[in-house]
């Protein structure tokens, strides 16, 4: 099938090389010219302008954004709805609020596919997790797409209508800090306690059969391993916190104890502000960097 891909960034480029390697036909767009030139270079059909997208595809228009969440996904919706019809779909692959998605479904005349993203860079080879909402026969329409951009069959499903994909992502990223945050308390302890540990060789041991394996885990040996035990001069400032802050909020609104995830956004917080060292947060700041490469704050 055809596939339009507006956003051409680390995320947006993997998933134009995705679908292409499946054999499938992509016309891309991105505001930089150099950006469009990676995808033509990888076998897409360059466009110049989101209009040009448009005109590129055929009868049945299937547009996938990943541009950053917030006013640039409102932007380019705006430029595209008078271009397209309710036979048309639109995936947003970003990580907008749900509410958002609600909304903009409303906004155009096209079916609205919100698709939580999960992977990080290293779904370039191994695919993503896709979580989908939004009108069935939109997402069975897309679904060789899916298959291709995640994981295989297994690593997609339509969460239910419109707002639910991007909640479960939602859901799924307090998860992801409650989870860094109990490692790093972990390490912590290990770090600071009674013996003079390799927290490499601890973490690779626990990544070999142990109840608390997983590719997080395996994040925390390679940090070990590339900065030290000691982490080195990566910093305690740990960047982000949108969508735990989602999260939070709507446990509240729904009156859902979510004890661990907030502790874990307050930490996070608690991160920014001067003279602190807590190795915990030290060690989920280098983990943002392996599932996501995301910067590393470091001491100057």
């Amino acid at each position: 099938m055809q596939l339009g891909v507006i956003g051409l960034g680390r995320m947006g480029q993997i998933v134009v090389n995705r679908v292409l390697d499946a054999d499938h036909d992509v016309v891309a767009f991105d505001l930089s010219a150099e950006a469009v030139a990676t995808a033509a270079d990888a076998g897409a059909e360059p466009a110049e302008s989101v209009e040009d997208l448009v005109d590129r595809l055929g009868d049945d228009r299937r547009i996938w954004l990943m541009v950053p969440a917030g006013k640039a996904v409102d932007a380019t919706l705006d430029e595209l709805a008078p271009l397209l019809d309710a036979e048309d779909v639109v995936v947003d692959g970003g990580n907008s609020h749900f509410e958002a998605s609600t909304r903009r479904a409303e906004s155009v005349d096209a079916a609205y596919l919100d698709c939580g993203t999960s992977g990080g860079p290293a779904g370039a080879e191994l695919g993503f997790s896709l979580m989908v909402g939004g009108p069935q026969w939109a997402y069975d329409e897309l679904t060789p797409v899916f298959d291709a951009v995640a994981t295989g069959p297994d690593g997609h499903d339509r969460m239910g209508p419109v707002g639910s994909g991007h909640y479960v992502k939602m859901v799924h990223n307090g998860v992801e800090y409650a989870l860094m945050q109990a490692y790093g308390e972990g390490f912590e302890l290990l770090a600071e306690g009674r013996y003079d540990l390799d927290l490499e060789a601890v973490a690779r041991t626990w990544n070999n059969g142990a109840v608390i394996r997983s590719w997080l885990l395996e994040l925390c040996e390679e940090a070990f391993r590339e900065e030290g035990t000691d982490l080195g001069d990566v910093s305690d400032h740990v960047a982000g916190g949108s969508t735990g802050t989602w999260t939070v909020q709507e446990a509240l609104e729904q009156e859902v104890p979510v004890p661990l995830i907030y502790q874990a956004l307050a930490e996070r917080f608690g991160s920014r502000a001067p003279e602190t060292g807590r190795f915990s947060r030290r060690l989920a700041n280098r983990l943002r960097y392996g599932f996501g490469r995301h910067e590393v704050a470091r001491e100057e």
